[in-house]
């Protein structure tokens, strides 16, 4: 008989990584609230105000703007299932990750991928969109807003032109970005966005919020083929959480549950000013790192916020540094991912995570684990960023 483990008692962590970040006490609260049925009324009056408040945070009027079940990857897979057709060709920016991840799942959903290749920790122009793009036209333009892998902000707004002159739709990518950074759904004109409710929303994963403009949503009515996904369907679970509520699935209840709590803290802090609050801990954070002679990957102009990818110096085991910060400090910060392996720290200041204290203890054990390797950082990094918090 395999015997039974004990309960499960998980140790509490600082998540200075690239996600999941630190959750907010009273979402963890909202999750343990009691389970009630997903046609349940008061659960449905929660779906509305899940919408509503959804829209608000995504800056967007879009009917169909809701939570899907999944994490963000679901998101990005629902945008494209729904709106690719076999045949479609379709211009991805890549300077990371999750723009690779896009051209896999547009291709995976039969479209003609056109790559637009930038350097990884650079942002993408509009210049390269149309230098690849040459004379065709396009169904789809994707881009990466906040490229989590690296660290880099792409300009997605000024891509809204190129998608016109191609006559293609605009797909953002917002996994990092909503609510940590400006996201301006209906002022840069996206037809359709996804996000991820672990970053910056500082809810758990395992949802993902996604909105489609009209253009969009016309484009799912007068497909000729239906959507490759069942589950990722949208013409099907935009009944349900639409008038009609016809069943579709089990919705996710009580993480429902979290992110109704997780938005309506967003909201009570108000956008801009927790926008406010990402930027100033960022540059926070920048200043203590170089102060430790520390070099970050992306110049300032394109630099994340909510995400920063430190160099890892000559010399130094990236991997026993990240072990130093676990083993002794209980903080967790990320590893390179792809061609960037080794190489960079990604440290992510993202929603409830986002505080004087998270940056004060990240550097304070940052010193230590480097000159746990022998390194001597050249300043103290605490009277950088007390200059930054003195201003």
């Amino acid at each position: 008989m395999v015997p039974i483990p004990a309960q499960l008692n998980p140790p509490q962590r600082v998540l200075l990584g690239p996600g999941p970040s630190d959750v907010a006490p009273s979402v963890l609260s909202a999750l343990a609230r009691p389970t009630i049925g997903h046609l349940d009324p008061r659960f449905l009056a929660v779906m509305d105000e899940l919408k509503a408040m959804q829209r608000e945070v995504m800056r967007t009027k879009n009917e169909l703007t809701l939570p899907m079940s999944g994490t963000g990857s679901a998101g990005m897979e629902t945008c494209l299932v729904n709106l690719i057709q076999p045949g479609d060709a379709v211009l991805i920016g890549v300077n990371g990750v999750f723009g690779t991840r896009m051209c896999d799942v547009a291709r995976r959903a039969g479209a003609e991928v056109t790559a637009v290749e930038a350097e990884w920790g650079r942002a993408l122009a509009p210049e390269a969109f149309r230098a690849a793009a040459g004379r065709k036209r396009f169904a789809l333009l994707c881009a990466v807003h906040a490229e989590t892998s690296t660290g880099a902000l792409t300009d997605v707004g000024a891509l809204r032109e190129v998608a016109d002159e191609l006559g293609a739709l605009l797909v953002v990518d917002c996994v990092t970005s909503l609510g940590g950074l400006p996201v301006e759904l209906d002022g840069w004109r996206v037809d359709a966005a996804y996000s991820g409710t672990q970053k910056c929303l500082s809810c758990p994963p395992g949802l993902s919020p996604i909105s489609f403009a009209e253009q969009a949503a016309e484009r799912l009515r007068t497909r000729q083929r239906p959507v490759q996904s069942w589950y990722l369907d949208l013409g099907m679970i935009a009944s349900y959480w639409g008038s009609e509520r016809v069943y579709h699935h089990t919705a996710p209840i009580n993480m429902l549950y979290g992110l109704h709590e997780a938005l309506r803290l967003v909201l009570e802090e108000g956008l801009e000013a927790r926008w406010q609050r990402h930027r100033r801990n960022a540059r926070a954070l920048w200043a203590g790192l170089e102060a430790l002679g520390l070099e970050l990957l992306v110049p300032e102009p394109e630099r994340l916020a909510p995400l920063t990818a430190v160099r890892v110096p000559e010399g130094v085991d990236e991997l026993a540094v990240r072990r130093f910060l676990l083993a002794n400090h209980s903080i967790e910060i990320g590893g390179g991912l792809g061609p960037l392996k080794g190489r960079v720290w990604p440290i992510g200041l993202m929603g409830a995570g986002s505080t004087r204290r998270n940056v004060e203890l990240c550097l304070a054990a940052l010193r230590a684990a480097l000159r746990a390797q022998g390194q001597r950082p050249p300043a103290d990094p605490l009277e950088a960023t007390g200059e930054v918090y003195d201003v």
